[in-house]
């Protein structure tokens, strides 16, 4: 088993190294949605993992196929643009994806239809 620190101020304890045990999870804690409607942007959204780690600038974009999010970016020097997080197998980003479609269909009153995952 691996050592542990105290625990913090709401977050669970925190682990002396960068492995966490494969039993070991975040819980998404909070969600918000910033609604923007600029063409197939349809909001920002900003996520929160056990109270303790955020993420900002998360994007809900609207394709043909249904809604999507789309992970922060940055633009390199070449043009093109690089996730700066993002989950690393595709069962968290579809847990992601869901969470935050579910609540901005629930703030912006529009239904949900198929969902995609952004390749």
């Amino acid at each position: 088993m691996l050592k542990q620190k105290k625990q913090e101020e709401g977050c669970k304890e925190a682990l002396t190294f960068f492995e966490l045990p494969k039993e070991a999870s975040m819980e998404i804690t909070e969600v918000k949605i910033y609604p923007s409607n600029e063409g197939k942007l349809k909001a920002y959204a900003t996520m929160v993992f056990d109270n303790c780690f955020i993420i900002r600038d998360l994007k809900v974009i609207k394709s043909d196929k249904g809604y999507f999010v789309s992970m922060p970016s940055r633009r390199k020097k070449d043009g093109s643009f690089k996730d700066i997080v993002h989950p690393l197998n595709s069962e968290t980003r579809k847990l992601i994806e869901d969470r935050i479609v579910e609540e901005y269909v629930k703030v912006s009153g529009e239904e949900s239809t198929e969902k995609t995952t952004e390749e």
